[in-house]
């Protein structure tokens, strides 16, 4: 459900109840007395319905500067996390289910010059008071999430997450649905090209492929599904999606773009380029001349070796799924060990090459890498890595002594030599 539609949800009950709840009440004459007059009364709902309204304006701000610090400092893309956030339209929805409840419950009070106080109503109106209090308290604590560390967890919580569900254990596959991971043969997809779905529309991201629903359909018909689009991908119109080699019968195109979520921008399922992607972004941010924090690249930097460290372990090459019966039916791309590496390093390596806290802290990553995959291939290309960041400490405007300093690697960046 769409976090917009959360307020209006709110809104909408409160005028239901708003309009139900009090004409029982008067109509029952129901015997509650709040011993106080219609007057006081009165004057309480009146606060209540103007001071929502001066609360929802000062929450209305909180969330603007939320977005704006976050789009500032660390990227734009991560404001997405507060544009979307369930708490602040949670808020938001009590705060107007307040004010509008309020404003009903106090046309009710002194009804006809009848002295009468809507007690149950009123009571209704003070209890969604304290309840927006709390919605508000809730909401302050979301600043809290602005500060780096915090930040920094959260996407790196995000990448482990995903890391453990799409990316499958080196030697398990990642069988689903009749189905398993194939690594090793059947690298590339032959046979004649039947169908070729290409995208029509705006611009959009692919966020999601249906590999189930994919395998099913190329086994109903007899075919082979090449997936020339990977998930982040941005599809322009005309753009290849998918080529459906081979087959009896022609699959149903509705249920091959059904297979293929589309959205305006990048998520973090199946995609574990995403979480890294923004911790680079928010690194190199805090390594640029205006800001010049070479220290928060340094805690991204932690969080990105993490990340690469479980990728270190995990089968990089399941991009080819087979039926029950063992015949390859979908492929689809996917990222390669040496593509992480250079999504994770190279932009911080050029925009920290005058930083020998940052060279420090990759010369880190990079030997613990190396030590943790052991005499596998992907050391090799640790190794041919650490190589490159040797050679740019070379190359760069250091002295002699600032050179030495860098090609020592320490986890602090600059705290305890190893």
């Amino acid at each position: 459900m769409p976090v917009w539609i959360i307020p209006i949800v709110y809104t909408v009950v409160s005028l239901v109840a708003a309009v139900v709840l009090p004409r029982i009440e008067h109509s029952l004459a129901l015997p509650f007395d709040l011993g106080i007059s219609a007057a006081a009364a009165l004057a309480v709902l009146s606060s209540i319905a103007s001071g929502m309204m001066a609360l929802t304006g000062i929450v209305f701000s909180v969330a603007f500067v939320m977005l704006q610090f976050s789009a500032v400092t660390y990227s734009p893309r991560f404001a997405n996390r507060f544009a979307r956030d369930p708490v602040l339209f949670h808020a938001l929805g009590i705060f107007f289910a307040t004010f509008t409840y309020s404003l009903a419950a106090a046309a009710w009070a002194d009804r006809g010059g009848s002295g009468q106080v809507p007690a149950i109503s009123s009571l209704i109106a003070v209890g969604l008071l304290f309840v927006s209090l709390l919605a508000f308290g809730l909401l302050m604590r979301r600043l809290g999430d602005l500060q780096i560390t915090n930040t920094l967890r959260y996407i790196g919580d995000r990448g482990r997450e995903v890391i453990r569900q799409s990316v499958p254990k080196a030697g398990q596959g990642a069988a689903t649905g009749g189905s398993r991971a194939l690594a090793g043969i059947a690298k590339e997809p032959s046979g004649p090209v039947t169908q070729v779905l290409r995208h029509a529309g705006p611009p959009r991201y692919v966020q999601r492929l249906d590999i189930p629903a994919l395998l099913a359909l190329a086994r109903e018909a007899g075919a082979c599904i090449d997936v020339a689009c990977a998930v982040g991908d941005m599809e322009l119109e005309g753009s290849v999606m998918l080529r459906v080699l081979g087959g009896t019968s022609r699959v149903p195109e509705p249920a091959l773009r059904k297979a293929i979520r589309l959205g305006s921008d990048r998520t973090f399922e199946q995609d574990p380029k995403y979480p890294i992607r923004l911790l680079v972004d928010v690194a190199i941010k805090a390594l640029s001349p205006a800001i010049n924090d070479p220290t928060t690249a340094v805690q991204a930097l932690d969080q990105i070796e993490d990340l690469l460290r479980r990728l270190a372990v995990r089968d990089l090459e399941s991009g080819r799924i087979a039926d029950a019966e063992g015949i390859v039916r979908v492929f689809f791309p996917t990222p390669d060990w040496e593509d992480y590496l250079a999504l994770a390093f190279d932009e911080i390596r050029v925009f920290g090459a005058t930083s020998v806290q940052v060279m420090r802290r990759m010369r880190s990553a990079l030997l613990g890498l190396a030590d943790l995959i052991g005499d596998q291939e992907r050391a090799e290309a640790v190794r041919q890595y650490l190589q490159h960041i040797d050679a740019a400490i070379e190359h760069s405007g250091f002295d002699e002594r600032d050179r030495a300093a860098a090609r020592q690697q320490d986890p602090q960046g600059l705290g305890l030599t190893r």
